[in-house]
């Protein structure tokens, strides 16, 4: 029998900032699929999106402080160095050239996994990684065509499967509802309001000490 894959799980945004609703699904993800690693990826310049509020120093500075006690985190900064969008594609591009036979897996939630038609060369992310969709109860929303036919074709219910082959299938693994949001955060902070159990506490006091996002209440 042929021995299962190292699993990496590689979860991106622009974490701005980095807090709860990104961290708990992505422990119960590498838990249920005994992920080796999980990588946080900062974007520099998403494309899909407003650009972050924050510079990519102090983002990837909170990224840290957030995994900083998790032994399986690694943060990669790789989409910061990189000039122009940070499309998703060109990055696991990169890490397959680089780290070889392992098993990526792409985290995304549902919502954004609806709009992966929208990405750039977005069939190809299937070349290099699984996609394992974070699912919470009560999450719908009609599928647009094409990504119906790549799920009809790629999904599995068997997290095994991710760990014998490197890329090309869709999972659904169902998460915890953690109903908190980076604009959230931020809004609050900029009113003065406490942000304390949202986020970890070092990401917490650090956003107080260097002023992120107005003058938070300590």
């Amino acid at each position: 029998m042929t021995a299962p894959l190292r699993t990496i799980g590689l979860l991106g945004g622009t974490f701005d900032p980095i807090h709860y609703g990104h961290l708990r699904p992505a422990e119960e993800v590498r838990e249920a699929l005994q992920l080796a690693e999980l990588r946080l990826i900062p974007a520099r310049i998403p494309p899909h999106r407003p650009r972050p509020r924050a510079g990519p120093a102090q983002r990837v500075e909170l990224v840290r402080r957030a995994v900083a006690d998790n032994p399986s985190a690694r943060v990669d900064e790789r989409e910061l160095h990189r000039d122009g969008p940070s499309y998703t594609v060109d990055t696991l591009a990169a890490l397959r050239a680089e780290l070889g036979d392992v098993s990526l897996c792409l985290i995304l939630g549902y919502d954004t996994f609806l709009g992966l038609p929208t990405w750039s060369r977005w069939r190809r992310l299937f070349e290099d990684a699984h996609i394992v969709v974070t699912e919470r109860p009560g999450a719908a929303g009609p599928l647009p065509a094409p990504l119906g036919d790549e799920l009809e074709r790629r999904r599995s219910s068997d997290p095994a499967d991710l760990r014998r082959s490197p890329a090309g299938r869709i999972l659904f693994q169902a998460v915890t509802p953690v109903d908190i949001s980076a604009t959230g955060i931020r809004r609050a902070l900029a009113l003065g309001e406490s942000v304390r159990y949202l986020t970890p506490e070092p990401v917490r006091q650090h956003m107080a000490e260097a002023g992120l996002y107005g003058y938070p209440r300590l």
